[in-house]
């Protein structure tokens, strides 16, 4: 009898972390659907700046190769969008390998070379990291996206205000590549599409082109990085499912065996019981017999 109680007891224990895995899942799954209207208008917002700046560019390129001459020493600054919660697999774990990737190929040029991490599990890999200039909360869920990104923001700007010019290098999980992009921020609009200067000709402006410049810079990489970290917590949404599907599922396996184990262990017990009920039968005399 002991024994089976405390498989029954196994069997409740095992049941209530089913239970939350799968809540945990369903969360998961219902964060990725409200992450799917915010990402789509956010792509979209990206785009028309794209588009804007390789409009102004056909015709004051020369305004964005200005700015980027320099006599300012470079620091080149990683910046990791990794998770907050855990439950993802090996999604920190990736990051790190693909920064230190990038950082040897960076420091065989000999540039000067900082990483910032977001995401509190990513932070608790990167504590000893000899590049970690700064670690942040990430966002857990899409209402603290904005939080999130004035924390970057707010980072990257104390940086700048520094006496090195930044180059800005962002890795982060995008669901759609199933890998980890490296995507280059600063200096800006290095990979934009030509634009038709023929067909639309030169913009109107109310700024000069410099002052254009600066505000369009600053929009662009605020807009992007609210893209980027849309895209992080959807990947790891994603990755958070099915690193949980197959916790559910092994449960459920477990849950299998601890309940035909059960019904072994409680036909035995019955088995005995009837063998006990006969035995006693057998050495009662009937009525009448000496």
């Amino acid at each position: 009898m002991s024994r089976r109680r405390e498989l029954l007891h196994q069997f409740r224990k095992l049941g209530e972390a089913r239970e939350i895995v799968s809540s945990i899942k369903s969360l998961a799954f219902m964060e990725s659907r409200r992450l799917d209207n915010f990402l789509d208008i956010q792509r979209q917002v990206v785009t028309a700046m794209e588009a804007a700046a390789a409009d102004f560019l056909q015709f004051h390129g020369q305004t964005l190769q200005s700015a980027e001459v320099s006599g300012e020493p470079l620091r080149q600054i990683f910046l990791l969008v990794g998770s907050e919660r855990g439950f993802c697999g090996n999604f920190n774990e990736s990051l790190v390998s693909a920064v230190d990737q990038a950082i040897n190929e960076k420091e065989d040029v000999g540039k000067n070379i900082a990483v910032i991490a977001c995401g509190r599990k990513l932070c608790s890999r990167m504590e000893v990291h000899p590049h970690l200039i700064a670690d942040l909360d990430g966002a857990a869920v899409l209402d603290e996206v904005t939080g999130t990104l004035n924390r970057l923001v707010d980072t990257l700007g104390d940086l700048q205000r520094g006496e090195h010019t930044l180059t800005l290098t962002v890795l982060y999980h995008d669901p759609e590549q199933e890998a980890v992009v490296v995507r280059d921020l600063l200096p800006p609009f290095q990979q934009l599409p030509a634009g038709d200067a023929a067909s639309n000709g030169p913009p109107n402006l109310n700024l000069s082109p410099t002052q254009f410049l600066i505000a369009l810079v600053d929009q662009y990489l605020f807009a992007t990085l609210q893209e980027i970290l849309y895209v992080s917590l959807m990947a790891e949404n994603l990755q958070r499912m099915q690193h949980l599907e197959g916790a559910v599922r092994y449960l459920d396996q477990n849950l299998d065996t601890l309940k035909r184990r059960g019904n072994q262990l409680r036909q035995e017990e019955i088995t005995e019981e009837i063998e006990v009920i006969l035995l006693s039968a057998t050495s009662v005399k009937p009525p009448g017999v000496d």
